[in-house]
């Protein structure tokens, strides 16, 4: 048919003999948004990097066809793909990071694109990198150029990757979690971004991911996959309306809910006190005064036992940075009391026995763990650290704290690399807890996973906050994942606190301006908004 751009038949790919996807048919048409979803494992970014043979490793087999404009993509020359490859299909990876090249600018990356494709100047490659910076929503564009990855945050990161992709305007662009990293009112721009380029080029949209409320937003249909088959394919409104298949109804269902575990103390566990975090910039030549980065500036909190405090903003806000100076990660200027201990005049060493009493859990479970250490290693570190218990009494801490995370504690003795997503944050959670902490830092925990896993991780955060007493700062950008599980909210913009009290009170009726910005953003404004 001469609206389908791209037509999948039959696709089936095995690493090592192992089938990963198991007969894929379905169709991309021109100027149309298919979204992949389902759980990770499920097969979704296989069938995208297949489209461009970017599966990795020499022990994959291809059978099926893939066509693109007449052109079957799996028989492809090399040249023929190369001439493809970020020119008409430009591809949009989940984490930036690990596809931009950290010893290149930002200019250069997007610049490399327009020159190897388009033919551009180098000045001409300049303005339109600025013009596509200011596209997907980067500030200061000109002061970004020379920036390098690592001077990104998260968020940034995401952008450049999409302004890669969009700088040759290609026919079909594959959206690979194009969301996941960023905060929600970016996530709106970048959402209203892609459908005003869709309509605006005819452009072909295949998006894998497992938001569903950016799925119900853009797409026109939707394939539900599952153990590398497509259980379900229907317009996106029947999808959502009348979901036919039991997996379908179950993703459906599967976003964050409940309320934040009822809590009757109000014994104070954590005191902070007008605390900054300001960073030098180099002192021009001639000026006396040296300019600083204000990531933190002049915040103030308490935090009482048993009780959850999320602390939301978009990236760049300072959300990390505040928590990283609460634990002394940091150094910093203010007050920040501990169990009635003032921490910011203790040394480092001073600082140390209080370590175990404040844990952390990061974004990101597979760079947290150590992928040389089993997981028995990995947990019972701490304990050794500190110096408690015998052998036999740290693997018995290890065995039930594994239970505790709903476990088996024989998988003590394999390494990160062989679990999922979900079952590395469970361990990372197991790694805080062994320590039996009063407070947990939880940095993110559940932005890298699916909305299936993101509820069982809330549901059993919220188990071992009622069973053990626990206190946590919750940093998040989703404002739904906080909403099931904070008791207080704290705003941040630009380093400061605009808003900040009860959770259910802000949720139902923010005061500050830049509060229901984000609320909107995050389909969690009540109707009055």
């Amino acid at each position: 048919m001469n609206d389908v751009l791209v037509e999948i038949r039959d696709l089936r790919v095995s690493f090592a003999d192992k089938p990963v996807l198991r007969g894929i048919n379905l169709d991309i048409r021109r100027g149309e948004c298919l979204a992949l979803v389902g759980e990770s494992g499920s097969g979704k970014s296989v069938t995208a990097h297949s489209i461009l043979r970017l599966l990795p490793g020499q022990n994959v087999q291809t059978q099926g066809s893939i066509h693109y404009a007449g052109l079957d993509l799996v028989s492809a020359s090399a040249s023929q793909l190369r001439s493809l490859r970020g020119n008409r299909i430009a591809m949009i990876f989940q984490e930036p990071m690990t596809s931009l090249n950290p010893l290149h600018s930002v200019e250069k990356q997007i610049s490399e694109v327009l020159i190897t494709h388009k033919g551009l100047k180098k000045r001409e490659a300049r303005e339109r990198t600025l013009e596509l910076l200011d596209l997907v929503g980067i500030r200061n564009p000109q002061q970004r150029l020379a920036a390098y990855p690592h001077q990104l945050s998260g968020g940034q990161r995401q952008r450049v990757m999409i302004a890669m992709a969009l700088a040759n305007e290609p026919e079909l662009l594959i959206a690979d979690e194009p969301t996941t990293a960023l905060d929600v009112t970016v996530q709106k721009q970048i959402l209203e971004l892609l459908i005003k380029l869709q309509q605006r080029l005819n452009m072909s949209l295949l998006l894998i991911s497992h938001d569903l409320n950016l799925v119900r937003k853009i797409a026109q249909q939707v394939c539900v996959m599952r153990d590398g088959e497509i259980v379900e394919q229907a317009s996106c409104t029947d999808l959502f309306s009348q979901p036919q298949h039991p997996y379908s109804r179950m993703l459906i269902d599967a976003e964050p809910s409940g309320a934040p575990v009822g809590v009757t103390t109000q014994t104070n566990l954590l005191e902070v006190n007008d605390l900054k975090v300001w960073f030098a910039l180099p002192k021009p030549l001639l000026r006396r005064e040296r300019s600083y980065i204000k990531a933190v500036d002049g915040v103030s909190l308490n935090l009482h036992k048993g009780k959850t405090l999320g602390i939301v903003g978009e990236s760049g806000s300072g959300k990390s940075t505040l928590g990283q100076a609460i634990l002394r990660l940091l150094p910093s200027d203010g007050s920040i009391r501990f169990a009635n201990k003032e921490l910011s005049i203790l040394s480092q060493q001073l600082m140390r026995p209080l370590r175990r009493q404040m844990q952390v859990v990061f974004q990101d479970p597979f760079g947290s763990l150590s992928p040389r250490m089993s997981v028995a290693q990995i947990i019972a570190e701490g304990l050794l650290t500190h110096g408690i218990g015998n052998a036999a009494e740290q693997e018995a801490a290890v065995i039930r704290v594994l239970g505790e995370v709903g476990l088996d504690p024989q998988i003590r003795h394999r390494y990160p690399h062989e679990f999922s997503g979900g079952q590395r944050q469970r361990i990372s959670i197991a790694r805080a807890l062994v320590l039996e902490p009063a407070l947990i830092l939880l940095d993110e925990p559940t932005s890298a996973l699916d909305r299936t896993v993101q509820k069982q991780i809330i549901e059993l955060l919220r188990e071992l906050q009622a069973r053990r007493g626990l206190s946590y700062l919750f940093i998040s950008h989703d404002l739904a994942v906080v909403h099931a599980l904070a008791h207080d909210l704290m705003v941040i913009k630009d380093g400061k606190v605009v808003e900040h009290g009860p959770a259910g009170q802000i949720f139902a009726a923010p005061q500050h301006p830049y509060t229901r910005e984000l609320l909107q953003a995050s389909h969690l404004s009540s109707p009055s908004l």
